[in-house]
């Protein structure tokens, strides 16, 4: 774990929600400050309408509607914060942990429901302008920061980024984990990104954890000084939605203008299990969650607010607003039902196929002997 006084850390709420930017932060206060106080709520109901979206859908996978659930418990402020430095025109590629991230890009809840209950291989369709460029999630760690990167070419080549132009140059923002930044697939895509000087931002949210393996076992590094061996790489605290919109605002700036990658290393911390099939209390302590818990992004924000002035009234419609979000979900996905078996075979090939067929058949006839054995 990174020391909270490293000196390249970009923090500007401390744990208690004061104002106290470190010394690494000053180059973007300007960023934050000219944020609107509308902006500021809005931060805050994004986290809080995640937190109650994650809770109800671990809820459900408990209950036996989902296959399985990677719940985002924690990682709100990191998320919120590079999803709002996004512009229209950008293009996203989660891992399959950021929720929020493609709900604030247009993403119905309930989509990402129907992935996780096996109703659909993708979820969405990231052609369709109402997701906002949001890629399906990839479930293989680091693959999907090639296809980032190699999206990133083609904006490159077809020059659709670095006009000069800022309302129209467009960028690829990536999220992975610790983990993943384990894997070739990531060094691989930074090489290209950095050679290419591809419009992208690899964002890494380092929760502490790949499954069960600390970040300590898989790195004698800083993480952020592995990027920082391709491209300019920053340090956030993670939990600090405010620093990490601004690192991630001026880094996709940067992209887009024609500067080539960066990465962003956001430090937070997994509150919940891996997934629902992982058990926590295995390989960590209940010391160590407590004295994240003192640094939970909700709470620190919550105060900020509080402390500029933001009424108890406003409090009590977010808490509203993200008990309706849970209540819907609960309520579609119990409507959702189940995948007909025939569907199976209605996608291997465009043309029909006399394998394809036959298993349908034998399929049909299997299913129809319990008919027959019932009666």
């Amino acid at each position: 774990m990174i020391p909270p006084d490293d000196p390249a850390l970009v923090r500007i709420l401390a744990a208690d929600g004061s104002y106290a930017p470190t010394p690494a932060a000053e180059p973007y206060l300007e960023i934050v400050d000219a944020l609107p106080d509308a902006d500021l709520e809005q931060f805050y109901r994004d986290m809080a309408n995640s937190r109650a979206f994650d809770r109800q859908a671990t809820h459900l996978q408990r209950q036996g509607q989902l296959a399985l659930w990677p719940p985002s418990f924690g990682q709100e402020a990191a998320q919120v914060g590079s999803a709002r430095a996004t512009r229209t025109q950008d293009h996203i590629f989660p891992s399959y942990r950021e929720h929020v991230v493609c709900t604030i890009r247009g993403v119905d809840p309930v989509d990402i429901i129907r992935l996780m209950r096996g109703l659909t291989h993708s979820g969405w369709d990231a052609a369709d302008p109402k997701n906002g460029n949001t890629r399906p999630y990839t479930l293989v760690l680091g693959a999907h920061t090639l296809h980032a990167t190699g999206y990133g070419m083609g904006l490159v080549f077809d020059g659709r980024t670095a006009t000069g132009e800022p309302e129209r140059d467009e960028a690829v923002i990536v999220y992975y984990g610790d983990g993943a930044s384990s894997q070739g697939d990531v060094h691989e895509a930074m090489v290209f990104a950095a050679s290419y000087r591809v419009p992208q931002v690899f964002f890494l949210q380092n929760n502490q954890w790949a499954i069960s393996v600390p970040v300590a076992t898989q790195s004698r590094t800083p993480l952020h000084l592995r990027a920082a061996g391709y491209m300019p790489s920053i340090l956030v605290d993670g939990n600090d939605v405010l620093a990490s919109y601004a690192v991630t605002k001026r880094a996709l700036d940067e992209a887009r203008a024609g500067d080539g990658p960066r990465a962003i290393e956001a430090m937070t911390y997994r509150m919940g299990a891996h997934t629902t099939s992982d058990d926590p209390t295995k390989y960590r302590t209940s010391d160590e969650e407590q004295s994240w818990t003192l640094r939970d992004p909700l709470v620190r924000m919550r105060a900020f607010l509080q402390a500029r002035g933001a009424s108890d009234a406003f409090f009590a419609d977010v808490d509203a607003e993200a008990q309706a979000l849970a209540d819907d979900v609960r309520t579609r996905t119990n409507a959702l039902g189940t995948i007909p078996a025939e569907s199976m075979f209605a996608h291997v090939y465009s043309d029909p196929h006399p394998l394809v067929a036959e298993q349908r058949a034998w399929l049909a006839d299997y299913e129809a002997s319990f008919e027959e054995g019932a009666s």
